[in-house]
């Protein structure tokens, strides 16, 4: 019987083995998520007719006058390290082609003053945020998404930058939205308002708690938004300071050293069945709150005890395990509120379909060309699933 048992559980066993798949595997599912989310977007705006066909969930009638910069400034900032790889003749150079097509013909809708669907820059607050989002986009891939426009059109969209201007920010992440366009704008045009980044700088020096976590402004809060907004913006900005060899730089490779410190904490809280802890504010936005893991691996900054192999395969992990629960999307592909399916429950009074796409920046490590390590290494196991299979792992430690 002995004998009988152990041939069986070698042949049984191998069938409930999970194999995690290669490098190319993983990135074909992420360019797939990342069409699946992005496409009714960018095809409604790019066809002058995402205000006609953007759903509105019961009780989100208020935010009609922001969800549509929502969706479209939220979906750019998070394919534009895609983007930013350009064209090629492969099946994923095709697609990212028509992808920049499609931007930049929504970029045309949303800021022509004659366009149907020409976006809110001005009315209420939430303008600025999502105005921010766009400048991101520029910032993170302005060949793409500024060189291809024509003058007027360029011009067409300074303006809807600089019209939010007059949108005064609150003493919390915000101040960094009115940071990232006028960084754009330094980026693109030469010219900007320095003060509001100045500003921005300053004060978050002045909120950052240690081990690689920001205050909310004065006060901690138990989110995701060091990875929503703060760290992947500050990194955005400095990006543009350091380009124009601005003084504001300086600080540049502490943040980055900060945001390595966020990146190691964050690979941590993936469990080893590809979930993390539901914790705070807009939790609606997915795995959006993995944009800097996602950002500190596209720019090859991870800390050394952190390989991107494992933290391909945990964000991709954490994505199926999103973007799979039924009900995430309608039936015409827009996405739905929740976290692990339709929970309606999470969705804050601020959040409308528009802002769901902010999970697109969990996307970022897309940027990465295929031939990278990230994509390239053999699938490797990540820290939660290596110390629960009861692997020695190295302790954590706070950064130095």
């Amino acid at each position: 019987m002995r004998l009988i048992s152990a041939i069986l559980c070698l042949v049984i066993t191998p069938l409930f083995t999970y194999a995690q798949p290669g490098g190319a595997e993983d990135r074909a599912y992420a360019v797939k998520s990342l069409d699946r989310i992005a496409r009714p977007v960018m095809e409604s705006l790019a066809e002058g007719k995402l205000k006609q066909r953007l759903p509105l969930a019961p009780g989100e009638e208020s935010r009609r006058d922001y969800t549509h910069l929502e969706a479209f400034g939220r979906t750019l900032a998070g394919i534009a390290p895609w983007l930013a790889l350009g064209a090629d003749d492969t099946p994923e150079g095709r697609l990212r082609a028509e992808y920049i097509r499609l931007s930049n013909q929504a970029m045309i809708h949303a800021t022509a003053p004659e366009s149907p669907d020409r976006m809110n820059f001005t009315k209420g607050g939430q303008p600025l945020v999502d105005a921010a989002f766009l400048a991101q986009a520029l910032i993170r891939a302005p060949e793409q998404l500024w060189r291809p426009l024509d003058e007027t059109q360029r011009r067409n969209l300074a303006d809807a930058l600089k019209a939010t201007r007059r949108i005064k920010p609150y003493e919390s992440n915000w101040l960094l939205f009115s940071a990232l366009v006028e960084a754009a704008l330094w980026k693109c045009t030469g010219e900007c308002e320095q003060p509001p980044i100045e500003r921005a700088l300053a004060k978050h020096e002045e909120w950052y708690l240690g081990d690689g976590t920001y205050g909310d402004g004065p006060e901690y809060h138990w989110d995701y938004y060091n990875s929503f907004v703060i760290q992947p913006a500050l990194i955005d900005v400095l990006q543009v300071c350091a380009e124009k060899k601005s003084p504001l730089a300086a600080k540049f490779p502490e943040v980055l050293k900060r945001a390595g410190r966020y990146a190691e904490v964050q690979e941590r809280l993936i469990s080893p069945e590809g979930t993390f802890p539901v914790i705070g504010r807009s939790s609606a936005y997915r795995f959006g709150a993995f944009q800097t893991l996602s950002i500190v691996a596209l720019r090859h900054e991870l800390p050394k005890s952190v390989e991107p192999a494992a933290v391909r395969c945990g964000l991709t992990a954490v994505i199926r395990r999103m973007l799979e629960a039924p009900g995430t999307f309608d039936k015409n592909g827009w996405l739905r509120a929740g976290v692990a399916g339709h929970q309606p429950a999470v969705r804050e009074g601020y959040i409308s379909t528009g802002s769901l796409y902010l999970c697109l920046a969990g996307l970022a490590h897309l940027g990465l060309p295929p031939d990278d390590p990230l994509w390239t290494g053999p699938a490797r196991d990540w820290t939660q699933k290596r110390i629960w299979a009861g692997e020695n792992v190295p302790a954590d430690h706070s950064m130095k």
